[in-house]
């Protein structure tokens, strides 16, 4: 099976039989995504996040400078990890609703044996999120089940990891993260906009987003779309846990042994913000950045101003703004559609007008028909077989002869 030079699927040859069921199941969308609905969207966010600097700079001024910036920056960092996270999970059509579990439940861990130093804490952690991550991945692509409902299922055993505890806990390690905040600051910016450049290649949007939805979602979506979704899989829930280790240790007051589902809901609001579809496959370049930049800005300015702060209620108007982005970029963003003769749509195409109306291109002509029709081909009669010849009675051998 492949495709011809519009991106149409071909049918597959006769001798290609065996290699169908192996085959991947690309989405049926001719040509590359449009980034211009993406650009246009970053720079509505960029707006947003410099008026809220603004506001906050007349709000609190030292949270912009010294420490006030650095911990912002931790936590900037940190929701930011949960977001490429669930960003990475979004782009496969594989949502990991985890996260904020995991990164609660790191947090605890973290805190308890942070004074055995920073490797001794994180690497356990490290090791069970990868085990975990690849049991998950195991359950979406070998039973081929949706990623929310197997994640939903790994988040009710973390949850219940994290409520055998029953008291705050304080953390016993000395680590400091903002010490390097600007440092940390800075790979995540790396990583976030790197990685959004990299999603923005055509054939790196198609392989990633081999699981959207399309066809029957439990059939098989072949061997690269299953290595695919279970490496984001595991690379979402490694990330989770690093976001949850800097919660712990840029904490100033003891870690509440809380269910950790209302990070998620903001996490994959803010991935949503950003530009990342709900159904897979597409998303901007610096969306991610400037997303959790602004909804950093926004906690940091809502509690500047001594304002209380429910994380399900801004989680859930970030992810309602979300949805609205999604239907944006879905209607805006996918490819220029053709038609059958290969013309592109009206709406679309270069040169289409306005109004509606667009002149189809011009097609070999293969054959052409006469003006009149053919006369068709009358078969002699045979003169004895008509009925004025022998067929009937004599004239004279009647009663009237």
């Amino acid at each position: 099976m492949g495709y011809d030079e519009t991106g149409r699927r071909e049918p597959p040859s006769d001798g290609a039989g065996p290699w169908v069921a192996l085959d991947d199941q690309l989405p049926d969308e001719p040509g590359p995504d449009r980034v211009a609905v993406h650009l246009g969207w970053e720079a509505v966010l960029l707006v947003g996040a410099a008026v809220l600097a603004y506001l906050l700079w007349q709000a609190q001024p030292a949270a912009l400078s010294g420490s006030g910036l650095r911990s912002l920056l931790i936590d900037l960092v940190a929701l930011g990890l949960l977001t490429l996270a669930a960003e990475l999970s979004l782009r496969t059509s594989a949502v990991n609703l985890a996260i904020g579990p995991v990164a609660v439940a790191a947090a605890l861990h973290f805190a308890e044996q942070g004074e055995r130093g920073v490797p001794a804490a994180l690497g356990p952690a490290t090791v069970a999120a990868v085990l975990g991550g690849l049991v998950l991945a195991l359950a979406v692509v070998v039973l081929r089940v949706p990623g929310w409902a197997a994640s939903l299922a790994g988040a009710a055993g973390v949850i219940g990891y994290i409520e055998q505890r029953t008291a705050p806990v304080l953390a016993q390690g000395e680590h400091d993260p903002r010490r390097n905040a600007l440092y940390l600051f800075a790979g995540f910016a790396a990583l976030a906009v790197l990685g959004g450049a990299f999603g923005a290649i055509r054939s790196v949007r198609r392989l990633v987003g081999r699981t959207r939805p399309g066809g029957d979602p439990a059939g098989r979506q072949g061997i690269a779309a299953a290595v695919v979704t279970g490496l984001s899989l595991v690379a979402s829930t490694v990330l989770a846990v690093l976001a949850g280790v800097l919660l712990a240790a840029d904490a100033t007051a003891p870690l509440a042994p809380v269910n950790g589902l209302d990070l998620t809901v903001l996490a994959v609001g803010t991935a949503m913000l950003a530009g990342t579809s709900a159904y897979g496959r597409r998303g901007g370049i610096f969306g991610t950045l400037l997303a959790v930049s602004l909804v950093a800005l926004f906690l940091a300015w809502v509690q500047a101003r001594g304002w209380a702060v429910n994380r399900w209620a801004v989680g859930g108007t970030v992810l309602a703004v979300g949805l609205l982005v999604t239907r944006l970029v879905e209607t805006y963003g996918r490819p220029r559609a053709a038609d059958a003769d290969g013309a592109e749509s009206p709406t679309s195409g270069d040169g289409a007008i306005s109004s509606g109306w667009s002149v189809p291109r011009t097609r070999p002509v293969n054959s052409w028909s006469p003006a009149l029709p053919t006369e068709p081909v009358r078969r002699p009669v045979d003169p004895w077989t008509t009925p004025d010849w022998g067929s009937g009675p004599r004239r004279w051998e009647t009663d009237d002869g």
